[in-house]
């Protein structure tokens, strides 16, 4: 194999392929990028055996077809650091050439036909979503999830699919989002129950891998495994075990409550300030919505307190509620400033529901006023 490529642009496409290679493994094998250059494409493969790509490269001109592959850390060192515009890369018997105008390096090789496969996507059933909608389904609920929890549910998304209806939900026991779209189900394909729950670590790749450019990605549930399709590569992850917790139950169904419109920059300048005087073991803020003010107190032994006024379109009687200003900024973090959502508050023992008016929906629950 020989081939000729553009440094950054396969810099950016090897690093994300080498996001999944393990940095440590008992199968040293695993710790390589394996290189295809076939028919005029050249695609890069990696998996830790939880989780695969396939990634095509642009940019890339090929003097001889082949595969190798291509030690991450080593690899990954060379494309960070030169500086040349284009590099050679070239396979043999003896190991893996790299040559740019001003470097060279010669690296070890291994058996490219040692490499364990990686699913491909041969499914006829599937959903068909749109990439911009696929992204924000993610970054809206992946902050919320608890990948520490002993509750190995909890440490992933969960995905459900039916029909035109798609919905992801994250929590971690103590807040929930949720946000659901549109999307089109080919050959019928649907979720069932509640086990379709996608790793934190493969749903954040599929993320970053996803290209605004392309309209729509395909989305394949089965058992034990989720398959991802764009034009421009493929992901597999296998699915966390477990059942996921009935969170349509958590979503308060309630008529006696104060909605308040708020907007995201505000809010989030305001929680700062109110937050600068917390530390990890008092996170609460007082929230006092009233008189057509919302006011934010926090006050913290041996660090001090903090008063922050904001005004808001709600002139009833004061309602108080404690709530955990780092809850609250996860949430203002996956939305644009100038977007508005609606607060809905009851009591201070009652969960906060903020709402937008494009599906996403976020729980967080009180916390004891005697922090």
């Amino acid at each position: 194999m020989k081939i000729t490529c553009e440094r950054e642009t396969f810099a950016a496409a090897f690093q994300l392929a080498a996001g999944v290679a393990p940095s440590r493994s008992p199968k040293a094998i695993l710790q390589n990028v394996k290189i295809i250059a076939r028919d005029g494409a050249v695609t890069l493969s990696a998996t830790d055996m939880e989780v695969g790509i396939h990634l095509n490269v642009d940019g890339v001109e090929i003097e001889t077809d082949g595969t190798a592959l291509l030690p991450v850390q080593r690899v990954s060192s060379i494309l960070r650091e030169s500086s040349d515009e284009h590099l050679t890369f070239e396979a043999s018997e003896t190991g893996i050439k790299v040559r740019g105008s001003r470097s060279r390096f010669q690296l070890p090789g291994a058996n490219p036909d040692e490499f364990p496969s990686v699913a491909t996507f041969q499914e006829t059933s599937y959903h068909e979503i749109a990439t911009r909608l696929f992204r924000e389904l993610v970054r809206r609920t992946v902050f919320a999830t608890d990948a520490e929890s002993g509750r190995y549910a909890l440490g992933g998304v969960l995905l459900e699919m039916e029909g035109e209806r798609v919905t992801a939900v994250g929590t971690d026991g103590r807040r929930l989002a949720t946000m659901t779209g549109t999307g089109v189900s080919i050959g019928e394909h649907k979720t069932s129950g509640t086990n379709t729950i996608v790793p934190n670590r493969s749903i954040s790749l599929i993320e970053r891998a996803l290209n605004d450019k392309d309209e729509t990605v395909e989305v394949a549930a089965r058992s034990n495994d989720l398959l991802v399709r764009t034009p421009r590569c493929t992901i597999y992850s296998r699915l966390v075990e477990g059942r996921y917790p009935n969170w349509r139950q958590v979503l308060p169904q309630r008529d006696d409550v104060v909605t308040i419109d708020l907007t995201i920059g505000p809010l989030h300048a305001a929680l700062r300030q109110a937050a600068i005087v917390t530390d990890h073991e008092s996170r609460g803020i007082d929230f006092t919505f009233g008189e057509g003010t919302m006011l934010l107190e926090a006050n913290t032994a041996e660090v001090g307190e903090s008063r922050v006024e904001m005004p808001i379109g709600y002139e009833g009687e004061p309602i108080k509620v404690t709530l955990d200003h780092r809850f609250l900024a996860d949430f203002c973090k996956v939305l644009d400033a100038e977007r508005t959502v609606q607060m809905e508050i009851e009591s201070s023992d009652r969960p906060a529901l903020l709402t937008t008016d494009d599906g996403f929906q976020y729980v967080v629950m009180p916390m004891a006023r005697d922090r």
